[in-house]
């Protein structure tokens, strides 16, 4: 607790004496060790999904917490290879993303078919994999952002992975078909006992008015939420809430007064437990991205670890911050977010 206070500084006492004002903990299904037990084995999945979603839930340090912490490093695509691995170049090799993940204590890996398809014999049974099956790749010019499907569901199954991702911009021109193509993976996915996680994200330009960037807002994100899970994806991976407001800003869609009145605040636990209520109140896991690298990456780590641990997420899926420096540091920081969540001081708001 004194690392996480310090790094924590002069936001300690705000994040961790706060009390939600607006959708009380009682309402929440809430993480725990016993948390397929009491959610998933009500639901319509089939029994090797609920296999492999408990094997996620049980490897790591977080092992029987109900907590998962993920290393993703699918921006060779996303970003390009050069821009993702140039500061780290050992992380061009992909058995180096797997053993980072196995030295970081993570629940899982999540990578392209290629990274864990090069190493699946090896590394396959030791830590599950979830393998990213459609990207947003850069080197069309101009430049287009359009989730595209680089794999198939059974690929996935084939080499042994726990669990398929996925991510639809919602928002965007492409949305429709991204959202079609991404249920129907899901519902293939579910078929083969695989665990599905959807990547909710905004992609709009519209959706940054007068300097704000409503991308990351409250209501906006949450929809995106509420939307992945009406697909049934069974984890859902979201940025973290800075605002709130978009619908209202924008002018478009339908909101309610009472979601900026009563169910939320400007306090960022309010704002990412809004989010949560957007994954069925807690039965379909939040976990939130780490975001980019930057000069602040263990202090930033442990203040998003916090805020989506008291809002009663399900932990957090961080890259860029641990794999852009040499890996024993991206072990610690994987290991001080995981900290957060092992630490029984560090409650639900």
């Amino acid at each position: 607790m004194s690392a996480i206070l310090d790094l924590l500084g002069g936001e300690a006492e705000s994040l961790l004496g706060y009390k939600c004002t607006g959708i009380d903990p009682s309402m929440l299904t809430l993480p725990g060790p016993d948390f397929v037990d009491r959610v998933f084995s009500q639901t319509d999945r089939p029994v090797p999904v609920l296999r492999n979603l408990q094997a996620m839930f049980n490897c790591g340090r977080l092992a029987g917490t109900g907590y998962l912490s993920i290393l993703p490093v699918d921006q060779g695509i996303e970003h390009s290879a050069g821009a993702s691995f140039a500061p780290n170049p050992i992380y061009f090799d992909p058995e180096n993303i797997v053993k980072l993940a196995m030295e970081g204590g993570c629940n899982a890996v999540a990578s392209t078919l290629g990274v864990l398809g090069a190493c699946a014999r090896r590394y396959a049974h030791k830590i599950p994999f979830l393998v990213k099956v459609n990207h947003n790749e850069l080197l069309t010019y101009p430049n287009k952002y359009e989730q595209i499907m680089f794999a198939n569901v059974r690929q996935a199954a084939d080499m042994g992975a726990a669990a398929v991702g996925a991510t639809i911009y919602f928002g965007s021109e492409d949305a429709s078909r991204e959202i079609m193509e991404v249920s129907e993976a899901f519902h293939m996915a579910h078929e083969l006992g695989l665990v599905t996680v959807l990547w909710c994200y905004l992609r709009n330009s519209a959706f940054k008015k007068d300097g704000t960037d409503y991308h990351v807002s409250a209501d906006l994100t949450s929809q995106a939420n509420h939307l992945g899970v009406t697909i049934e994806a069974d984890i859902v991976k979201q940025k973290q809430a800075e605002n709130n407001g978009g619908f209202t800003a924008i002018n478009f869609g339908k909101t309610h007064k009472a979601v900026y009145e009563q169910l939320t605040s400007d306090h960022p636990i309010d704002l990412t437990r809004y989010q949560v209520a957007g994954c069925y109140m807690g039965r379909i896991g939040l976990i939130n991205s780490g975001g980019a690298s930057g000069q602040n990456d263990f202090g930033d780590a442990v203040r998003t670890a916090v805020i989506n641990k008291r809002a009663g997420g399900t932990g957090l899926i961080s890259g860029r911050k641990a794999f852009q420096r040499p890996m024993e540091e991206g072990v610690k920081l994987l290991n001080l977010i995981q900290d957060v969540y092992l630490d029984p001081a560090i409650t639900v708001a």
